[in-house]
């Protein structure tokens, strides 16, 4: 209950921040939007009867950042959809997810969009429209300060930017943004969370840029996720096996990248020559948690192990240009010293397990090129998202593997079909292709690699009716999201048989408790009436 307190009121203050500034100037320039749309007989402004005043609005955007008019958005999703996602009931609300889909797939082609502020606010609009999208659903929606949207919207409109959200983790995402305003997502944190976001995707680009082991990693083309335990952060150290501390401890400068992880000794002036643990190859890996203490005890939990087939630990030098093997046959344990708790240690468990666990889906699914660059894609994001989030709310500690999407799925009941549908799509996904529907219209759609890579997709196929944008699926829950909602659903069937078995008390004692000991009074009461009976029996025989 304390750190729910205090997660509130670190969200609380972050609301305040900035007194809203955006809002009243927002607000006014939605009126004049709206009156501006009313009054207009141009076909670029036309009003569509089935839609909410807010829709109207989102979709004259849409029509502006696609260079289409309304008239011809609405006649292509007219050609383009079939009779169910055209149904009136869901007319409006398809019709809006076809428009907001294409219009972000465009824009999220441009560099730097999450710096766009435009943008920023687009997709909150598109999130309120989504949610009241039909004429007869809500007169007209104010766009104040007090305007919030629910999972739903932000579950259908925030993964159509890989990103922001991605379908498997956006769950868990929007109850991390939403911990202090129950369940409703501001435009304030929202805002300040895509600012977040984009300082980690600028600072990855910077620290993938630089000299940093550029000479081990470059014939990869191996990005820098993170890097810990230098001159200005807390020191990272290294104990090689179970051996005496602290005699054997290396302190040292630790980074990750999307295939391996790297440490360098620190000297007196300079690192020396980079260790490598491999997180690519099939080396058997094994990454968990672990305790270190002085002299071989056990006392701190604040280390990472890591192992690879037999044991070994490779040291990194060149050589002729060569790796050569060291020949140890120890674990290695990077610890990651703390005043109180174990959050740092958490989080780099998470990351790093986050790069193993994409590798391992990776050689599953025999997945290559393109497809195997998508994959490691959606690991770095998921990373990114994790950095933002912490940078959002430093203080508070998360649950860190459930806002990555493969440590997620490691752990979720039905995640092994999650993988199996996510392999599907990754498959099927024609990158670096522009396809044209029946009626000429583009269908855009954007991917985490091309989010990363700023190329632009097709996903739209002639001869399927669903209309398809990226993983999303127009008026209609994708694969993915199928697979995601029945792991979800069995998820909460488990936690409630548990909290069942667990919570379930009789007079302050745990059921299963309770039960021993009315069980073990019974055992009790009949072996004394045994004695009983033996007793008089053997006063009888005397008598």
């Amino acid at each position: 209950m304390a750190m729910m307190s205090k997660t509130r009121n670190v969200l609380e203050g972050l609301v305040k921040d900035g007194a809203f500034k955006w809002a009243l100037s927002r607000r006014s320039s939605f009126d004049e939007e709206f009156e501006e749309m009313g009054r207009s007989p141009s076909g670029k402004r036309k009003w569509i009867p089935e839609l909410s005043p807010m829709a109207n609005v989102i979709v004259g955007r849409c029509s502006r950042t696609l260079e289409v008019s309304m008239d011809e958005l609405q006649h292509n999703f007219d050609k383009e959809a079939s009779e169910y996602i055209k149904h009136p009931s869901n007319y409006a609300r398809n019709f809006l997810e076809y428009c907001c889909f294409r219009a972000l797939a465009l824009s999220t082609q441009v560099t730097d969009h999450l710096a766009d502020k435009n943008l920023r606010r687009l997709t909150f609009d598109m999130m309120l429209a989504w949610e009241t999208p039909a004429a007869a659903s809500q007169p007209l929606v104010k766009v104040d300060k007090e305007s919030t949207v629910g999972v739903e919207a932000f579950s259908r409109i925030a993964p159509a930017i890989p990103t922001i959200a991605d379908v498997v983790t956006c769950f868990n995402l929007f109850d991390v943004l939403t911990t202090s305003t129950a369940g409703q997502l501001s435009f304030a944190i929202y805002d300040k969370y895509l600012g977040a976001l984009d300082r980690a995707t600028k600072k990855m680009k910077t620290q993938s840029e630089s000299s940093l082991l550029l000479g081990l990693r470059s014939h990869k083309g191996e990005r820098i996720l993170d890097v810990d335990g230098t001159l200005t952060t807390q020191p990272v150290l290294e104990h090689v096996g179970i051996s005496t501390w602290p005699d054997s401890v290396n302190a040292g400068r630790l980074t990750l990248t999307d295939h391996a992880l790297y440490f360098e000794p620190l000297r007196v002036v300079t690192y020396d020559k980079a260790k490598v643990y491999d997180l690519a190859d099939d080396l058997k890996q094994i990454i968990k948690p672990e305790l270190t203490g002085p002299w071989g005890s056990r006392l701190f939990d604040k280390a990472v192990m890591y192992k690879s087939i037999s044991f070994s630990l490779f040291f990194i030098w060149i050589l002729g240009g060569k790796l050569k093997d060291s020949g140890r046959s120890e674990p290695v344990i990077v610890e990651f010293p703390e005043l109180t708790g174990h959050s740092r240690r958490d989080y780099w468990l998470a990351i790093m397990q986050e790069i193993l666990y994409a590798h391992r889906f990776i050689r599953k699914f025999q997945t290559k090129g393109v497809e195997k660059e998508e994959t490691l894609s959606k690991a770095v994001l998921g990373i990114l998202r994790l950095q933002a989030i912490q940078d959002l709310v430093p203080s508070i500690p998360l649950q860190c593997e459930a806002l990555l999407m493969f440590n997620l799925c490691d752990q979720l009941p039905g995640g092994d079909l999650i993988l199996e549908t996510l392999a599907d799509l990754v498959s099927s996904r024609r990158l670096d292709q522009v396809n044209k529907s029946s009626s000429g219209s583009e269908m855009y759609s954007i991917s985490a690699l091309a989010v990363l890579s700023n190329l632009g997709v097709e996903s739209q196929d002639a001869n399927d009716e669903r209309l398809l944008v990226g993983e999303l699926v127009v008026g209609q829950m994708s694969s993915l999201e199928k697979a995601v909602s029945e792991s979800r659903d069995n998820y909460k069937m488990v936690e409630l048989a548990k909290a069942t078995v667990d919570g379930v008390k009789v007079d302050g004692i745990d059921t299963n408790l309770a039960l021993m000991k009315v069980f073990n009074m019974h055992v009790i009461y009949f072996v004394l009436y045994i004695l009983l009976v033996t007793l008089l029996l053997q006063l009888i025989i005397v008598r």
